[in-house]
């Protein structure tokens, strides 16, 4: 019997997961990639991502093929992306992680995943040491 019931799952995507879905998404793992492509997932990427590649874009320490402004539009208008503000709560958030990441954009993402209830997709490993649910 099928209840025809769709599991939507919402996705906050690390500042390289975004980047290689945006750029190259063959290195996204196959389950990543198809978390993305799930046109039912809702795909988030937090306004600390965008932060962190404004800096390191400015500082020639990140390559894009065009301006950071356009790449996350497209993908606000092609994929379905959402910006996730940075609310007090998450900022509050930080206080109950443990160090195990020293980054703190990285740290941001995973106070907003644990407050909101997100998975994260994310390659690194470090993340595995929080709560925050993790996919890659």
């Amino acid at each position: 019997m099928s209840f025809g019931w769709v599991v939507t799952m919402n996705v906050l995507l690390d500042t390289h997961a975004f980047i290689w879905w945006a750029i190259d998404p063959d290195k996204l793992s196959s389950t990543a990639r198809a978390a993305c492509e799930d046109t039912t997932n809702q795909l988030l990427l937090s306004i600390a991502s965008v932060w962190e590649m404004q800096i390191k874009y400015q500082l020639e320490k990140l390559i894009l093929p065009k301006p950071l402004a356009e790449l996350v539009d497209h993908q606000v208008r092609q994929n379905r992306l959402s910006l996730l503000s940075i609310e007090p709560s998450h900022i509050y958030a930080l206080q109950t992680l443990p160090p195990h990441h020293r980054d703190p954009f990285d740290r941001m993402i995973i106070a907003q995943a644990t407050v909101a209830g997100l998975t994260i997709i994310s390659a690194d490993h470090v993340f595995r040491s929080y709560a925050a649910p993790l996919l890659w």
